[in-house]
């Protein structure tokens, strides 16, 4: 696994808190957040400044306390050195920095292993879902539920502007084989904004294998498998046109649903040592 060699800083509100600058970066260390939410970012240069605004812009104003971690994949562009820039000016924001790609599930794996939260949330870099919506989470967690993620297919959920035909019914059929060989009754593994408690996630992503896009299904099965309580709660998702999902990364999601079962079958997870 990938280390946690993280990058912060604290925002300087005014001159004479510069004295206390390395006693807060001890503090942001031995604190323990209530949320993290971790942003996985390969060349997200452009997309990703009007999501750290958002986030910090919601999370500021909220009475729990939380942490902020960009992945940077391997990114080629200025995706770290736009976080570097806004470390400055966003509470709790930190980079995980590798300098090379591996994957959004080896990012999001990295995040959660790094992560400090008691919960702990990944959200996509475009923020086709608002961090706006962990609020709708919590009253799950006091239902006892240690894994909630944002769907776009059950009730409730809404889309904004409408994905197009051929997307639709990719993900569509996607899915029922996704249920077929895996992951029964869940209608969309593969939202890009899922939360975890702090046990589940060092559970689960300690055992995930799937450093693609496949990982989503990979960390939900092993959940189940452990016998935490998952809801799939709708959630309100804006379609960016400028995603780097392409056709072959659903041909690989379902490659790769095939490699878990398989994996599940042959007891390669070691799910109960």
């Amino acid at each position: 696994m990938q280390g946690c060699v993280l990058k912060i800083q604290r925002k300087i509100r005014a001159p004479n808190e510069r004295l206390f600058y390395f006693f807060d970066i001890i503090l942001m260390y031995m604190a323990r957040p209530y949320l993290s939410v971790i942003i996985p970012a390969y060349n997200e240069a452009k997309r990703l400044p009007l999501t750290l605004i958002d986030i910090d812009k919601h999370l500021e104003t909220q009475e729990y306390s939380y942490e902020i971690l960009v992945v940077n994949d391997g990114s080629t562009d200025s995706t770290a050195e736009i976080v570097n820039r806004f470390m400055p000016l966003v509470e709790n924001l930190k980079l995980i920095d590798n300098k090379e790609n591996k994957g959004k599930g080896a990012a999001v794996r990295q995040g959660m292993l790094c992560a400090k939260g008691t919960w702990r949330l990944f959200m996509d870099a475009d923020n086709s879902t608002s961090v706006v919506e962990f609020n709708k989470m919590i009253p799950y967690f006091k239902e006892g539920y240690e894994v909630v993620f944002g769907s776009r297919d059950v009730k409730g959920a809404r889309m904004l502007p409408p994905q197009a035909f051929y997307k639709r019914i990719l993900g569509d059929l996607g899915n029922l084989f996704i249920q077929a060989v895996l992951l029964r009754g869940i209608w969309d593994t593969q939202c890009g904004f899922k939360c975890f408690s702090d046990e589940a996630a060092e559970k689960v992503f300690n055992l995930t294998k799937i450093d693609r896009w496949g990982f989503d299904a990979e960390a939900l099965v092993l959940a189940k498998k452990f016998g935490y309580k998952l809801k799939e709660m709708p959630v309100f998702w804006v379609n960016d046109i400028r995603t780097h999902v392409k056709f072959s990364s659903y041909l690989q999601v379902l490659w790769e649903v095939v490699k878990i079962r398989w994996w599940l079958w042959r007891k390669v997870y070691n799910l109960y040592n």
